[in-house]
């Protein structure tokens, strides 16, 4: 217990949360269509009444805490949103995002009875094996699975991920209803709405991929091939004989907690995790047309030799290199402020740019905060604040809707609104322009140098 009674009321809730295991899982179907559209009415609802407010009031907290509650219960889309306005750095009480960020790694699990079922389906012969070492307590619960350590018959100390129980049909029939799907492409991009059948369908794609650990697993070991020699970056080894498409096990890694290490870093510690993490987000996407899509701080251990691991691969996006050189194209032109350029960019991406001068304004504007970081030269720390102002949203509504960005683009302004807001806690220091330039560059060469270059 800690001297702070809303330390202590925290932990009470979380205690909560996760001893309301094994109430019926996420369900599918009308049922599970109502309780998301409470569940969206409700984030929508309390995001709009608690912005701007100091703090919570006992009411106001009792109902946050409920509807984390739903959230973490229904897990998949719906549980995604609360972890995202968990660490936004928006204009809301901070005991609310305190309440949401335990969604990161933290909701209802599902009973251990089921875990051994899930393992003995998946593993076969193998599964009493790793039963023997497994640990009943999870570690982490997330919207697709829950993690548990467990030991190897050889004594090596492992995390295994066990996928819950109709996740995958939960989140198709979301996407048949279109509500959660349509909620979060509005969440993370302003005007979503007005292009909801073609965010919708990409995000379906891609947490559907999300529920497959066989494909998480051959990303992860992707990763960890670019990252090996990375002297910060640590992606944890896949255990290819003990995987199956809902189980995923990997090399157990130590490390403080992101929270943890934020508080307690010294700032050159802070400036090394800071660029290791921009290197995995935006090097990655520079340098092989990769994006790994799931940038909150749940994701990551702060090891005590100063390395970083960095967890979870089941939302990663490829692009084609051609649509990595018009971003850097359209990046490069903000930076100028050469607006024709900025036209050619964004058609280069497949959207259409308002002819409009007023509208055209708007983008230029919401494009100069999607790269913010990287306008500004020199090194300095990152605001990850977003602004939630009801006039200027109306107004970057109609000039996105405009634009008529493609399905494609919606993981990408995660970087906005992940990638900034988790470097923004961080308090890193860095010259982000130049890095983004460095990575610029080599995207350009590798282009020229490419047979089809």
């Amino acid at each position: 217990m800690t001297d702070d009674p809303s330390d202590d009321r925290l932990q009470q809730f979380l205690e909560q949360l996760r001893a309301e295991s094994g109430r019926g899982g996420p369900g599918s179907g009308l049922g599970r269509f109502a309780r998301t559209a409470r569940g969206a009415v409700g984030i929508a609802a309390n995001l709009w009444r608690m912005r701007g407010r100091p703090e919570l009031d006992e009411r106001g907290q009792l109902k946050i805490e409920h509807l984390a509650a739903r959230l973490g219960e229904l897990k998949g889309i719906p549980m995604k949103v609360g972890q995202i306005l968990g660490f936004l750095e928006v204009d809301l009480p901070p005991e609310m995002q305190r309440i949401l960020a335990l969604l990161q790694t933290q909701s209802p699990a599902m009973p251990f009875s089921t875990v051994q079922q899930v393992i003995r389906e998946e593993l076969g012969d193998r599964s009493e094996a790793m039963l023997a070492g497994v640990e009943e307590i999870p570690i982490s619960i997330a919207s697709i699975g829950q993690v548990h350590r467990a030991r190897l018959p050889g004594g090596e100390q492992v995390a295994v991920k066990v996928r819950h129980p109709g996740i995958e049909e939960a989140i198709r029939s979301d996407f048949r209803g279109a509500v959660a799907g349509t909620a979060f492409a509005k969440l993370i991009v302003p005007g979503a709405g007005s292009m909801a059948r073609d965010f919708v369908k990409e995000a379906e794609a891609r947490f559907l991929e999300e529920c497959d650990y066989l494909l998480e697993a051959d990303r992860q070991r992707l990763f960890g091939r670019l990252f090996a020699d990375h002297p910060v970056v640590v992606v944890p080894r896949v255990l290819d004989d003990w995987c199956g498409r809902r189980v995923l096990t990997t090399v157990w890694e130590e490390g403080r907690d992101f929270d943890t290490f934020a508080g307690s870093a010294s700032q050159s510690e802070r400036d090394r995790a800071g660029l290791a993490l921009f290197d995995v987000y935006v090097g990655t996407l520079y340098r092989h047309s990769l994006f790994h899509a799931d940038p909150h701080p749940g994701n990551y251990r702060f090891r005590e030799d100063g390395r970083v691991v960095v967890f979870d691969y089941g939302c990663v996006r490829c692009f084609e290199p051609s649509d990595v050189v018009a971003f850097v194209d359209l990046a490069e032109s903000v930076r100028s402020g050469d607006e024709a350029q900025m036209r050619l960019a964004l058609g280069a991406l497949g959207a259409a740019p308002p002819k409009n001068a007023r509208a055209f304004a708007r983008i230029r504007k919401l494009l100069e905060g999607f790269f913010g970081p990287m306008l500004k030269p020199g090194a300095h720390r990152i605001d990850g604040r977003v602004a939630l102002d009801a006039r200027q949203l109306a107004g970057d509504k109609l000039a996105v809707a405009r634009m008529r960005l493609p399905g494609k683009l919606l993981f990408l302004f995660r970087i906005r609104f992940g990638l900034y807001s988790v470097l923004a806690r961080l308090g890193s220091v860095c010259d982000w322009s130049a890095v983004e330039m460095e990575y610029a560059a080599a995207a350009r060469s590798r282009s020229r140098s490419s047979p089809s270059g």
